[in-house]
């Protein structure tokens, strides 16, 4: 049986709120860093904030036009040589499993040749994944990492709605996803969940009515009431029908939400869908860009004993699916004027090549540049997920 190596253990074993001092006085010993530093990305996704008691810490580091952010978007370690004071930084992903959290920043001195040896730069990725782990399960047991995600304070009705988020981002071979929220510190109604086995991705993108804390409440009842019916292991459109009741028996029908539920099929490519409500799918496909419609059914919780009947079609390798909610295409301009859906187009058509989980922060700022900046009448969901199937087994 292989043993966990040394940063695992000594990270397993330190209190939850000591990770990041115990992976940092590791790597100063083993490697005589001059310093170690985390950044984590902010909930916009725009700023990288360094890691530290508040509020002594450093200012953040855009996520756009800077090394650390460099070696975010590209997901591998970026080095950067200070000929002055001949060091070199390495800035390293901190991820797991397709979702990226932020960065390790570790300045070296520099060897003959400029930069870290190749077992060097090894070991230190190996310890920014395992502090990327360490990270994930800390966080139920310390606010450390989720005060220093903040740029500015999230409305409460935001901080329940992060909460209730798988993630933003996840990759396994058959492909990859990723989700975005805005405005990022004060959304409310908006929300996405998804949950993979062996064999299937389940996938739903909702967009509850109402404002605030009434529609983060109306979300989260929605949400849980999905998964518990996902995980008693019942078909689709009887999770539908029990987390449509499950909103009915609490509101009568006064409230009500527009969700879209997905069983994508891992070894195939067949997708069960059901569509209640008003999020749209859009798919790019040998560079083709198409909406995809399907037929409307009663959204989650407007009527009593509402029958939900799913359909079916089919993802192939290469394809490109977008989620994307109606504060999206009803964005206004200053001037009053929709976000149409050839502006929608023509944004998944031009981030075609950046990968699954950049477009959603991509597309949200295009939309940004539409509505100016003053405050949002909706807030918006995009999600983006790359399916690239799965390999027949070798004979």
């Amino acid at each position: 049986m292989e043993r966990p190596s040394a940063v695992e253990r000594a990270l397993r074993e330190a209190a939850p709120h000591e990770i990041f001092d115990v992976v940092r006085s590791l790597i100063e010993r083993r490697h005589r860093a001059r310093t170690v530093d985390l950044l984590l990305v902010d909930y916009a996704m725009t700023r990288l904030q360094p890691v530290g008691v508040l509020p002594h810490t450093r200012p953040p580091v855009p996520v756009h036009d800077s090394a650390p952010g460099r070696a975010f978007g590209a997901q591998a370690a970026h080095c950067v040589r200070d000929r002055s004071a001949d060091t070199v930084t390495a800035h390293l992903p901190v991820s797991v499993r397709g979702d990226r959290l932020g960065v390790l920043s570790v300045t070296l001195a520099a060897d003959e040749d400029g930069g870290p040896a190749a077992d060097v730069l090894a070991d230190l990725q190996e310890c920014a994944d395992a502090l990327a782990h360490e990270v994930v399960v800390a966080e139920r047991d310390t606010d450390l990492f989720l005060q220093a995600r903040r740029a500015e304070r999230l409305t409460l009705a935001a901080e329940m709605q992060w909460q209730l988020l798988p993630g933003r981002s996840c990759a396994r071979p058959e492909y990859s996803l990723g989700a975005q929220l805005e405005p990022a510190y004060a959304i409310f109604g908006d929300s996405f969940d998804w949950s993979a086995s062996a064999d299937d991705l389940y996938v739903t993108v909702s967009n509850g009515m109402g404002e605030g804390i009434d529609a983060a409440l109306l979300t989260n009842l929605c949400v849980n009431a999905l998964r518990n019916a996902r995980r008693a292991g019942l078909s689709l459109s009887d999770q539908a029908y029990l987390a449509d009741q499950a909103v009915y028996g609490q509101h009568r029908g006064e409230q009500h939400l527009s969700t879209l539920l997905f069983r994508f099929h891992l070894p195939t490519g067949e997708v069960e869908v059901i569509d209640a409500g008003s999020p749209r799918v859009w798919r790019v496909r040998a560079g083709a860009v198409e909406q995809i419609a399907f037929d409307a059914q009663m959204p989650l919780g407007m009527f009593e004993d509402t029958d939900y009947v799913s359909q079916r079609f089919r993802v192939e390798p290469g394809d490109r699916l977008l989620f994307v909610s109606d504060g999206v295409y009803d964005a206004l301009s200053p001037a009053g004027e929709k976000y149409s859906l050839r502006a929608l187009a023509a944004s998944i058509n031009s981030t075609r090549l950046l990968p699954a989980p950049q477009v959603p922060r991509v597309m949200l700022q295009e939309l940004l540049g539409h509505r100016g900046s003053g405050p949002a009448a909706d807030d918006s969901l995009v999600m983006c997920l790359d399916w690239h199937g799965r390999e027949a087994p070798t004979p």
